[in-house]
């Protein structure tokens, strides 16, 4: 059971703070992007994160996914991150919490993901690169079954037809067990299947 989100909030800022994240240090050649798990809440008061589905054209079509992209020349992660949340949910005023590891893909990215809490607020789906935006209750990165394997593949099944895979479900699974469990979780490891490597 979590917390009131004000508390949650804290929580989540300390766990990140004490969390001696993996970072990939810059490179000449490396490409970098950067994502935001946002928690909101809704109007109940109960937190939730956003996870978006990509427009059937451009880069990773159809696929689910955190928001965020490519950094920008001279951009920060956590600058980059916000400024792609803002682009694809227009979701805006966040809170950083803190960051997890950086998560190098097979596709030679080096995602940075941070952590945000943005209140209450109603994502809307950018019309060029979103098909949708979902709102996934925390509470579902605790249920039974989350994650599972299949075929030797990561599943973090958040939802009826929400099913995803690394690198977002990498992520996803990082932030469930340490901002929200509070244990110690890495996951450079975790393979990705074949159809997220472009």
């Amino acid at each position: 059971m979590l917390p009131p989100i004000d508390e949650l909030r804290e929580l989540v800022a300390t766990r990140l703070t004490a969390f001696d994240r993996r970072e990939v240090p810059p490179a000449e050649g490396v490409r970098r992007a950067a994502v935001t798990v946002c928690v909101l809440k809704d109007p109940a008061g109960l937190p939730y994160t956003i996870l978006i589905r990509r427009a059937s054209r451009g880069r990773n079509p159809g696929q689910w996914a955190l928001p965020g992209g490519r950094l920008d020349d001279g951009e920060q992660p956590v600058e980059a991150a916000l400024r792609e949340l803002a682009e694809e949910t227009a979701v805006t005023g966040v809170e950083v919490a803190g960051l997890l590891d950086d998560f190098v893909t097979d596709s030679g990215f080096v995602i940075t993901p941070v952590v945000a809490f943005g209140g209450e607020q109603r994502p809307v789906a950018d019309a060029h690169e979103v098909a949708s935006v979902h709102a996934v209750p925390l509470e579902r990165f605790l249920a039974p079954g989350v994650p599972r394997w299949r075929g030797g593949l990561l599943q973090m099944p958040l939802g009826p037809s929400i099913v995803v895979h690394a690198p977002t479900g990498a992520i996803l699974w990082q932030f469930a067990e340490v901002a929200l469990r509070g244990r110690e979780l890495r996951v450079f490891d975790v393979a990705q299947p074949h159809w997220t490597r472009t």
